[in-house]
């Protein structure tokens, strides 16, 4: 079955969702929660990428490559992924990010 981009943004913040949940159960000091969170953010984000880019690109146009990047980061498991980059990344981008998702869901709905 093909996902549409109304299933790529469900699903994206169906991630942010859990993801919020894992930080209301601890501080993401917690190793546990700081795995739980970047591997969340890390599906969040591929969720997103679309095989021509169109919706990626729409939604963040040249902010893309550092959003794939921060997903790159997590995903291919660099050894160590810091918590402060998390923690920053959830602090100071999560916020517009999970805004701009769910304003085009609101669009396409």
């Amino acid at each position: 079955m093909k996902r549409n981009d109304n299933d790529r943004l469900r699903e994206a913040l169906t991630h942010i969702d859990a993801l919020h949940r894992h930080l209301a159960r601890q501080d993401i000091a917690d190793e546990t929660v700081a795995d739980a969170v970047s591997l969340r953010l890390a599906s969040a984000i591929e969720t997103l990428r679309t095989p021509g880019g169109e919706l990626e690109t729409r939604l963040f146009g040249a902010d893309w490559g550092r959003i794939w990047a921060t997903r790159n980061h997590i995903a291919h498991g660099y050894a160590f992924v810091s918590q402060d980059l998390i923690r920053e990344t959830i602090r100071f981008n999560l916020p517009d990010f999970e805004r701009i998702l769910r304003a085009e869901l609101d669009k396409l709905d």
